[in-house]
């Protein structure tokens, strides 16, 4: 079971794409000018068991996911199950926001386990005097995104490189 706060079925705001967003009740962050505060309190969310959001997530055929909050990593072990769910019955990639860095997530067996189904990680906590609305899917410049199966494999940190123009290089190497 996991405490979550909503669903929202083909946003385009956290993560490239269409995408079924899950955000997840309870953070222990609490940063200032943080865009979803009452989410903080775990006990706001609605329990959902992993069969019913992985319902609503297969349900979507063409949008990936995307776990956000409040902070998923809050309930790793259910997010763990959840994300496996969705690998093992489909081929969407998945997103995690979190207020935690990488490299502490390794740290914890519990938290890493998570890791192996992540596809992007949007890590770190949002710092008011670093927001900055220039950047992709994430508020503050301190905030990385982090391709998370690279990262497992080069045993570092390897950054996730968004292209908003994925186009852009076919229409130019074809002209």
């Amino acid at each position: 079971m996991l405490s979550i706060l909503d669903i929202l079925e083909d946003t385009t705001a956290d993560g490239p794409g269409f995408r079924t967003a899950i955000y997840a009740a309870g953070c222990p962050n609490g940063c200032p000018g943080c865009h979803n505060p009452e989410s903080w309190d775990i006990s706001r969310g609605r329990r959902m068991s992993i069969d019913e959001i992985l319902q609503k997530v297969l349900a979507d055929k063409f949008a990936d996911v995307t776990f956000s909050g409040g902070d998923p990593i809050f309930q790793p072990e259910g997010f763990a199950e959840l994300a496996y769910a969705i690998k093992q019955r489909s081929r969407k990639n998945i997103w995690c926001y979190t207020g935690y860095t990488f490299e502490n997530l390794l740290r914890n067996p519990l938290q890493a386990k998570l890791l192996q189904y992540i596809d992007v990680l949007v890590d770190g906590r949002f710092k008011k005097e670093l927001q900055d609305e220039t950047l992709y899917f994430r508020g503050s410049s301190n905030q990385r995104l982090i391709d998370v199966q690279a990262s497992l494999k080069a045993n570092k940190t390897v950054t996730y490189r968004y292209n908003p123009n994925p186009f852009s290089t076919f229409v130019a190497a074809n002209l």
